[in-house]
């Protein structure tokens, strides 16, 4: 440690407060991006706890639409009371067919007012919800037993058929109506069918009774055996039965002047019905039976609350003034929520998000036939916070073994690394300084670094690797001379025999005097350079205004003097005026004719096209043959890309329309080549002419 001290004396100022600076910066990103993260966590949680509240809403509305949630609004106080004895429900439906067995099958099984009992029997107990249809009660379930015994007509002793007992109990009083079974005539019908005629059970039968006149009931027993394999004597059947039963102080409520319907004490009225054997009356089925599981209840919507939200239902249509009563109240259980530390979640609290104060209430309006009711659920944005706490609780161990590791990460390269970063350093700017002098040179002495540990090694490379770099550096020098040699030689070999033909064809009118005029431009551009791509960027042209729709009918002209037949040319009647060098321009043509003529079909012509624009001119160079490839569109002016295999052997060097393209760039213009169905088209974009300058 006190070595350690003595160290950082010697280390760079400024490289010290660059990696202090850059953990404390990475230190405050890593805390800045965990809050974030949860603030848009919050965010994101609140948001789509306001979407799910929508969509519990949503579904617990469709459910309570069915006719069984319709049943559970109309009877709101079903988990009131035990499930036995049973207590009439209000139904969906103003009353039931209890004639037809399908339809009372179907309106039950439909509303699910069905009491289920262990031994796969069912009951519904219920009153339609319009009463005018009679004030009945309604009784409908099935039952299992052997084959039904039907009691004959005229026979007083009951004990001999199969019955049915019911009891019900209301107001004070009690009714009992006892119902044999009478069996009908159905022909070959499978199964039974038959009657259950209603006595009332308070007197004796005596001859001379007469039955209940307005009491009707159904008894149906399947034809099948409820298992397959089950003998004659051993079948066991489903019976399914249908009751109206008439209730007198029912009857008598409907002729007030304003009737109330349902009663006001249905809930308060219990009713008892056993299916009894012949015999000694032991019960087959009794509604009284232990283990029966209640119809669907308002209460049964509990599981889709999440905890801290309310369900409440109150009955639109109070009058004016007079607040809805609330018919029911239902409250999301309570979850065990995970563990959150205290700081955590205070924190939490204190994120900003937008609209997260506003209190999250949905509401939903359901028309049922004794009227409309409200849903309004009420979300606990409490219980976004206490989970995303307990989340974020979690999640905190990371970030902080994330800035502990930033701190070990922090002196490990204080105390070991950053002195050996600052010898290098300055090792690498010594050689830098060396490398930028006059001959591009690296004189550097590393020795005194060379050594077995890192720095060492590090020296050692940069020594050699120092060395072959002057090595290909003198190199490079020498080749460049002899190359500049070269091409001085040679073009003053060329420049003799040009100035003797210029002489022999000196007026302008000749048509040699034009190309003589080009070769000598050419010899000017590459003479002095050291390689003709760099003779090409260092030209500079002198842009004139040139017509170039006389000019392009001159190239078409002349084009079979250079070898190319069949250039096509169709001139515009009015000239344009361009900005452009007219030899290096003629040299763009020309290039781009030679590559048309080498790819294009034998005796097919080269189209050439002038369209003129506001501020630019269009030259357009058609020639027939295959299509350019797409990845080759942009490198086909490249220097020294060529598709030929023996290019060299062709005199082929690549060049052409590298030259084209650069000389294009100089007289600020641009060439581009697309491809047609029928051929190539390279496109020249020259500028009209307004003032010319020269360009380099």
């Amino acid at each position: 440690m006190k070595r350690w001290l003595r160290l950082r004396p010697r280390l760079p100022f400024g490289l010290r407060v660059f990696f202090r600076g850059a953990f404390a910066l990475l230190a405050c990103a890593t805390l800045a991006l965990a809050v974030n993260v949860l603030q848009d966590e919050k965010q994101r949680s609140h948001r789509n706890y306001q979407d799910g509240l929508l969509k519990n809403q949503a579904q617990i509305a469709a459910r309570l639409r069915h006719p069984t949630g319709q049943l559970a609004l109309l009877n709101p106080g079903i988990a009131a009371h035990a499930v036995t004895p049973l207590r009439p429900l209000v139904l969906p439906f103003s009353a039931i067919d209890f004639d037809d067995k399908a339809k009372a099958q179907q309106a039950v099984e439909m509303a699910g007012c069905h009491v289920q009992y262990p031994d796969s029997a069912s009951l519904c107990v219920a009153v339609g919800n319009n009463p005018y249809a009679g004030g009945f009660l309604y009784l409908v379930g099935s039952f299992i037993s052997g084959e039904l015994a039907p009691h004959a007509v005229g026979e007083l002793d009951f004990s001999t058929s199969h019955r049915v007992a019911i009891e019900v109990a209301m107001r004070g009083r009690t009714f009992r109506w006892i119902a044999p079974f009478e069996a009908l005539d159905d022909g070959n019908a499978p199964g039974v069918r038959g009657r259950l005629t209603g006595y009332s059970a308070d007197a004796p039968i005596v001859h001379g009774t007469r039955s209940v006149r307005d009491f009707r009931g159904w008894l149906w027993q399947d034809g099948r055996c409820l298992e397959a394999g089950d003998t004659a004597a051993d079948c066991r059947r489903r019976s399914f039965f249908s009751v109206r039963l008439p209730v007198d102080l029912f009857r008598d409520a409907l002729f007030q002047k304003r009737p109330v319907w349902p009663p006001p004490d249905l809930d308060q009225i219990v009713t008892r019905l056993q299916v009894l054997a012949p015999g000694d009356g032991s019960p087959l089925f009794d509604s009284n039976a232990d283990g029966a599981a209640r119809p669907f209840s308002l209460a049964d919507l509990r599981p889709l609350l999440l905890p801290g939200e309310t369900l409440s239902v109150r009955r639109l249509g109070s009058p004016a003034g007079t607040p809805a009563p609330e018919l029911f109240r239902l409250t999301g259980a309570a979850d065990a929520a995970d563990p959150a530390s205290p700081w955590m979640d205070r924190l939490i609290r204190r994120l900003p998000v937008e609209g997260y104060e506003a209190p999250i209430v949905s509401r939903e309006v359901i028309a049922t036939p004794l009227g409309r009711y409200e849903l309004t659920l009420t979300g606990d944005v409490r219980t976004v916070n206490r989970n995303l706490a307990a989340v974020a609780t979690r999640v905190s161990w990371f970030v902080g073994a994330m800035l502990l590791a930033v701190l070990l990460t922090w002196l490990a390269i204080e105390v070991r690394i950053i002195r050996r970063i600052t010898l290098l350093t300055r090792r690498a700017a010594s050689v830098s300084t060396g490398v930028r002098g006059a001959d591009g040179l690296a004189r550097i002495d590393l020795s005194d670094l060379r050594g077995g540990d890192e720095l060492g090694v590090l020296a050692q490379g940069l020594q050699d690797l120092l060395q072959r770099v002057n090595e290909d550096v003198k190199r490079e020098q020498i080749r460049a001379e002899q190359e500049k040699d070269m091409w001085q030689a040679v073009g003053h070999e060329i420049m003799s025999p040009l100035q003797s033909l210029m002489a022999l064809h000196g007026t302008p009118d000749d048509p040699s005097h034009r190309y003589i005029s080009r070769m000598q431009q050419a010899v000017r551009v590459l003479y002095g350079h050291a390689s003709p791509s760099e003779a090409f960027d260092a030209t500079t042209l002198a842009l004139q205004a040139l017509d170039v729709n006389e000019f392009l009918a001159h190239v078409a002209g002349n084009a079979p003097y250079t070898g190319i037949e069949s250039v096509v040319f169709d001139a515009l009647p009015q000239p344009v005026q361009v900005r452009a060098d007219e030899y290096s321009l003629e040299d763009v043509v020309t290039h781009v004719l030679r590559n048309g003529d080498r790819y294009r079909p034998p005796g097919t012509p080269i189209q050439m096209r002038l369209e003129v624009g506001d501020s630019e001119a269009r030259v357009l160079i058609h020639n027939q043959g295959p299509p350019v490839p797409a990845d080759m569109l942009e490198k086909i002016f490249e220097y020294g890309v060529s598709d030929a295999q023996d290019a060299a052997a062709l005199g082929q060097r690549g060049q052409g329309l590298f030259v084209a393209r650069t000389y294009m760039a100089k007289m600020g213009g641009r060439i581009t080549a697309r491809n047609q169905p029928d051929g190539v088209v390279f496109e020249l974009v020259l500028q009209r002419s307004s003032a010319v300058t020269a360009r380099p």
